[in-house]
């Protein structure tokens, strides 16, 4: 039930090859899969060398992955349940040089495994079509400290997914796992979120507060999504909450994501989500009934979690055998697959007014 310790984390076939013939000598198109929030990390028990993405991405036929690059792994400790803060950047440099060298590794093994970064709107068509694409995403804008320009540097980099906040104290806002600061986001953080719109750059309120995403959804002139965790119908989660709860969504909140355009992602936590397969998959249609169908999709947190129910892209290709099974429209299940992600990507880069 614990989130993964950070400390654990050769080119295949081309890409679900084996799988989409099949589907198509059946007479049935192949479905594709996104995920919002996938996370490969390079030292551990499974470091990204021994555990090649492309290889992970064709089991289950994914074409949209977006792999989070952790900001702030460098000052972050285990707690129960999760993690916590241990320290602080020394200065504005530290956060910055981490994010460099962190994402020269990234993209190093992207190369190796011949895979192609999601850059532009003709890279989502392409996706969407089944050539494999990876979202550069960061999961803590702790590079961004009192000053904007490093977001024009990422997107050139190639960013174009960010999560505000995480899991330490930071000059953008307020997170789940710690008492509030600052009644959500700072004036600084807000000028991040206007500074994303600007570039193109999809905004992520997941760990945010309740507070932070309401002023982010009042300012933001493209939709937003959360890209990982639950929505819960029960008490407003907050910081003294066992942490997978207090880092669950309201039902407020999630529905004014939906009602700006944007989506919600489901996570794989198994004491959250449920024990099987099935029991995520009808977690995932449940949601969709509360926020609509255009408004969900999959947020898996691979590799991120200690004994996920979702275990690998195979696992949510049987998700979708189980909506298939239970006569799920095919729309649908596309739009919950791939479908929902990659129209938030688009709509966040058609905002771009630089």
């Amino acid at each position: 039930m614990d989130r993964r310790q950070l400390l654990i984390g050769g080119l295949s076939a081309p890409l679900a090859a084996s799988s989409a013939t099949r589907l198509l000598a059946e007479g049935t198109a192949p479905v594709f899969i996104g995920d919002m929030h996938y996370h490969l990390f390079f030292f551990g028990k499974n470091p990204a060398p021994s555990n090649p993405l492309r290889r992970m991405m064709a089991k289950g036929n994914a074409t949209l992955v977006s792999w989070s690059l952790v900001g702030d792994v460098p000052w972050l400790r285990l707690a129960k349940g999760g993690f916590a803060q241990k320290g602080l950047p020394k200065n504005a440099q530290e956060p910055v040089t981490w994010f460099d060298e962190e994402l020269a590794r990234i993209k190093a093994h992207l190369d190796s495994q011949q895979l192609k970064i999601a850059r532009t709107a003709d890279d989502l068509d392409l996706a969407l079509k089944g050539d494999p694409h990876v979202v550069l995403s960061v999961e803590g804008a702790t590079f961004v400290d009192g000053d904007l320009a490093p977001l024009a540097a990422a997107y050139e980099k190639g960013i174009r997914h960010i999560q505000l906040v995480h899991y330490i104290q930071n000059p953008i806002g307020d997170f789940q796992t710690r008492k509030p600061e600052h009644q959500g986001l700072t004036s600084f953080g807000k000028d991040v979120v206007r500074e994303c719109n600007r570039l193109g750059i999809l905004i992520d309120l997941a760990h945010c507060t309740n507070e932070a995403v309401m002023q982010a959804l009042d300012i933001s002139t493209a939709p937003m999504v959360w890209s990982h965790s639950s929505v819960t119908r029960g008490k407003q989660p907050n910081y003294t909450m066992p942490i997978w709860q207090a880092r669950q969504l309201s039902m407020e909140g999630a529905k004014a994501i939906a009602a700006k355009g944007g989506v919600v992602g489901l996570w794989a936590m198994r004491v959250d989500v449920g024990r099987s397969i099935e029991a995520y998959a009808d977690r995932m249609t449940e949601l969709a009934e509360w926020l609509g169908e255009d408004h969900v999709a999959f947020g898996t947190d691979l590799n991120a979690l200690a004994n996920p129910v979702v275990k690998s892209y195979a696992d949510l290709q049987n998700v979708v055998r189980h909506w298939q099974i239970k006569k799920v429209e095919p729309a649908r299940i596309r739009k919950l697959a791939i479908e929902n992600y990659a129209t938030a990507l688009r709509k966040a880069f058609a905002a771009r007014t630089a």
